[in-house]
C-alpha cells in the first residue's frame, strides 16, 4: 500500500516562512547584501595589500569565497519565495542546492582546521614556517577542502535523490536540507541516516578535534612566550579564527545532530538560518574587527 502512495515528486513546498513577509524581505536582503560586500571587501584587500600576502590570508580568501556561495546558495532563492504567496522549490532545485549548501559545509570544516594548523606552525614551528606552509602545499590543501566538501556532499545528494515522497512534499523549511528532507520521506532513510552521523563524525566532529588539539599546543607555546607583547600578538592572530570556529561548529552541531524528540520546526528553521545565513555575515565582520593587519590594510586603502 505504501508503494502505492508513492508519487514522482515535481517540486516541494516549503512551509518555513513566518507571516511578517515585507519585514522579513529586507531582513535576509540587508543579511545578504553585508555578507557580500564585507567578504568582497576581506578578498579585495588581500589581493591589494602585499602585506596580506600570506597562507594566513591565503585560507581567509577562500574562507570568504566560501562564505559568498553559501549565502548565494539559499537566500536569492528565499528572497524569491517571500515575495511569492506559494513558496515551492523544483525537485532538482531542491537537490541542486541541498548539494551546493552540503558541499559548502563539508569544506568550511576542513578549511577550518587547515588554518588551526597555519596558526600552529606559525606560531609553534615559526623556524620551520616557510618549509611547512610553502605555497604548493597552501594550494593544495585549500584545493583538497573544496573537493573535500564536494565528495561528501556528493553523497548526501545520491543518497536523497533515491529517497520517495507521498501525497504533497511539503518541507517544514525555508530552504532544502538533509535533515527536514529526510522528515517527509516515506522511503527507507536509513541509509541518509548513516551517511549524516558519519559525515558528522569525519567532516564535522574530526576537523573540530583537529582544531581544539592545535590551540591547546599553540596556548601551552604561548604561555611559554618570556614577553607579554609577544603573547598579547599571538593571541591577536588567533582570537578571530578561535571565535569562528566555536561559533561555526556550535552552530553545525545544532544543525544537524538535533534530537528526534521535542522537535520544533520554528527552532529548526531558526538555527539553520542562523547556521547557514548569519554566520557567513559575521565572518568578515570578526575578521575586520578583531585581526589588526586587516585594519590597517583598510585603513591603507580608504
Amino acid at each position: 500500500m505504501a508503494e502505492e502512495n508513492q508519487t514522482q515528486v515535481t517540486e516541494f513546498v516549503l512551509l518555513g516562512f513566518f507571516q511578517e513577509r515585507p519585514f522579513l524581505f529586507f531582513i535576509f536582503l540587508a543579511i545578504y547584501l553585508v555578507t557580500v560586500l564585507g567578504n568582497t571587501a576581506i578578498l579585495a584587500l588581500i589581493l591589494l595589500d602585499s602585506r596580506l600576502h600570506s597562507p594566513m590570508y591565503f585560507f581567509l580568501s577562500h574562507l570568504s569565497c566560501l562564505d559568498i556561495c553559501y549565502s548565494s546558495v539559499t537566500v536569492p532563492k528565499i528572497l524569491v519565495n517571500i515575495l511569492h504567496l506559494q513558496t515551492t522549490i523544483s525537485y532538482q532545485g531542491c537537490l541542486s542546492q541541498m548539494f551546493f549548501l552540503m558541499g559548502c559545509a563539508g569544506a568550511e570544516c576542513m578549511l577550518l582546521a587547515v588554518m588551526a594548523y597555519d596558526r600552529y606552525a606559525a606560531i609553534c614551528q615559526p623556524l620551520h614556517y616557510n618549509r611547512v606552509m610553502r605555497w604548493g602545499v597552501c594550494m593544495v590543501a585549500a584545493a583538497s577542502c573544496w573537493l573535500w566538501g564536494m565528495l561528501d556532499s556528493a553523497v548526501h545528494t545520491f543518497l536523497a535523490s533515491r529517497l520517495s515522497f507521498c501525497g504533497v512534499a511539503q518541507i517544514q523549511h525555508i530552504f532544502c536540507d538533509v535533515p527536514p528532507l529526510l522528515r517527509i520521506a516515506c522511503s527507507n532513510t536509513r541509509p541518509s541516516e548513516v551517511a549524516l552521523h558519519a559525515a558528522s563524525i569525519f567532516v564535522g566532529l574530526s576537523p573540530f578535534l583537529f582544531v581544539v588539539i592545535s590551540y591547546f599546543r599553540i596556548l601551552v607555546a604561548v604561555l611559554r612566550m618570556p614577553m607579554a607583547v609577544s603573547r598579547h600578538k599571538a593571541f591577536s592572530t588567533c582570537a578571530a579564527h578561535l571565535f569562528v570556529v566555536v561559533l561555526y561548529f556550535g552552530m553545525a552541531n545544532l544543525n544537524y545532530n538535533r534530537p528526534s524528540t521535542g522537535y520544533s520546526p520554528e527552532a529548526d528553521t531558526l538555527v539553520s538560518v542562523l547556521y547557514c545565513i548569519v554566520i557567513p555575515m559575521l565572518n568578515p565582520i570578526i575578521y575586520s574587527l578583531r585581526n589588526q593587519e586587516v585594519r590597517g590594510a583598510l585603513r591603507k586603502v580608504l
